[in-house]
């Protein structure tokens, strides 16, 4: 299933600036480092913080609408830019591909598993595992091999992927858990599907894909029991319309746009390590507003994650000063 989604997308002749898996990528293009200004570290900041904050508001929106009510209004909400953006020169077929992967099958899948019982802060975590699928999946069928720092970083975060799976017991349904992993896939698909189009700006591309997303979410709404989704809106909470707002404008269309201008203007390697700040917000805010709780073994697994997606992300010249001391190219010295 995952081979016929990629094969269909050719093969760029070099990665993407603005690629949503692109400091996930080996041998990532040589760039000029540049020193961020402070309004753009501000920037980044702010853009990473918006992104774990999405989680509580994920939780309060799902307390009015179905998972795919939400995941259909947040990108119907979305795709009110796309008059103002310029198809991306892909296909159709691509596009669509591309569409159900990134957003539909990720959002539909962790907003399902919200539903059921997933915390916030640990879908704050759990997500970030794309990050280490993306590097999988383009070792499989792109053939970027991964450097050694790079597996040393996906065998650290799945190793604490299993402390959260083995530690989860009856305070998180298992069927959540593995709906959370497979929404962590689906975006790590999307990602790789990413890659093989070639540059492509973040902003319109995330306003044409926001097209696809609404038609399943709106077949599955309808085949599901409950209120309909104009009764769902008209009863709406207050909090969950709020949260829903903030997901389409705020987490959505400010967020992508931000990272985006930011990749577009500095090296990934500059950028991506504000990334780390997302879950963090997320366990955060989670044990602030919903007293999430954390048992010694699934705090454990979800620091043992957060070590290898900073592994993964972080600059090699501010982890020279580490035991393993890997150089830029992930061979250990």
């Amino acid at each position: 299933m995952i081979s016929a989604f990629i094969i269909f997308c050719p093969r760029p002749a070099e990665r993407p600036r603005a690629c949503l898996a692109y400091y996930c990528a080996s041998d990532p293009p040589v760039r000029v480092p540049s020193r961020m200004k402070p309004r753009d570290i501000a920037l980044a900041v702010s853009t990473s913080i918006v992104w774990g904050l999405a989680f509580i508001a994920m939780k309060f929106g799902l307390e009015s609408f179905s998972a795919p009510q939400l995941t259909a209004l947040r990108f119907i909400i979305a795709a009110l830019l796309v008059p103002f953006c310029p198809r991306p020169k892909i296909g159709w077929l691509v596009l669509i591909m591309i569409g159900l992967s990134l957003f539909t099958g990720q959002f539909l899948l962790i907003f399902f598993a919200m539903q059921i019982g997933m915390p916030p802060g640990l879908a704050s975590v759990t997500q970030q595992t794309q990050a280490f699928f993306t590097i999988a999946l383009s070792a499989a069928f792109l053939h970027d091999r991964p450097t050694r720092r790079q597996i040393l970083s996906i065998t650290i975060a799945f190793a604490g992927l299993g402390l959260v799976t083995t530690s989860a017991g009856n305070e998180v349904p298992g069927v959540a858990l593995g709906l959370a992993i497979a929404a962590a896939l689906s975006w790590a698909i999307g990602n790789v599907l990413v890659k093989r189009i070639g540059p492509a700006p973040m902003l319109p591309l995330m306003a044409w894909l926001s097209l696809v997303p609404p038609v399943p979410g709106l077949f599955i709404s309808a085949l599901l029991p409950g209120p309909s989704l104009v009764e769902a809106l008209l009863h709406a909470s207050w909090q969950s319309l709020v949260a829903l707002l903030y997901l389409a404008f705020i987490a959505t269309i400010a967020a992508y746009a931000s990272w985006g201008s930011l990749l577009a203007r500095y090296p990934a390697a500059s950028v991506a390590p504000f990334s780390l700040l997302a879950p963090c917000a997320g366990i955060s805010t989670s044990v602030l507003i919903f007293g999430e709780h954390f048992g010694p073994a699934r705090l454990a697994g979800i620091v043992l994650i957060l070590i290898g997606l900073a592994l993964l992300v972080l600059p090699a010249r501010w982890l020279d000063r580490l035991p393993f001391a890997l150089d830029r190219t992930g061979s250990a010295r």
